[in-house]
């Protein structure tokens, strides 16, 4: 689960303050709405590529990286509360009026950590260039995400593309031929 708190310089650590429900509402929800838009991004490429190979006369002499993006989606925490009003008082009935969101989190799929996997940088926003990585099989990945920003800029008439891919690599990785 994913709560975003206010990042004050001045007080390090813990005990960290929220941002109040309506800020974090909104922050959570532009994260899931980016998530929503990159895999869309990312199934562009993949539908690019299928639709390159359907036509091509042969296979390419290459494999072709078979990633995704993990899952996630918003959790709202409700409160609900009986409410006494004049009306349910004469009636001897309480009124339970629809809960109020009181919490809100990003729940995230989890990414098992073993000894195999490791966290990795493939492209850094702040720089077109993509990261050189010391494993070839990772090296193939980078060229590949980078191959998939230029599709992405491409159907998009320039107006998109994912700039910071970083996630787990696992060094015996799934390819499709």
């Amino acid at each position: 689960l994913k709560r975003p708190y206010v990042d004050d310089k001045s007080e390090p650590g813990p005990p960290f303050m929220r941002y109040i429900l309506t800020d974090e509402s909104n922050l959570l929800y532009c994260e899931a709405n980016i998530l929503y838009w990159a895999k869309a991004l990312l199934k562009l490429t993949y539908n690019f590529i299928d639709r390159a190979i359907n036509n091509a006369s042969a296979l390419p002499p290459f494999e072709i990286p078979c990633l995704r993006f993990i899952n996630a989606g918003l959790v709202f925490a409700y409160l609900f509360a009986t409410v006494t009003t004049n009306a349910s008082e004469k009636t001897g009935q309480s009124v339970r009026p629809g809960g109020t969101v009181s919490t809100i989190y990003l729940a995230k799929e989890l990414i098992p950590m073993s000894s195999e996997g490791e966290f990795v940088k493939y492209i850094h926003n702040g720089n077109a260039v993509p990261c050189d990585l010391f494993d070839t099989e990772a090296n193939k990945i980078v060229e590949f995400l980078a191959f998939t920003q230029h599709v992405q800029y491409a159907k998009t008439d320039g107006q998109v593309y994912i700039s910071d891919y970083q996630g787990m690599f696992f060094w015996h990785f799934n390819f499709v031929n």
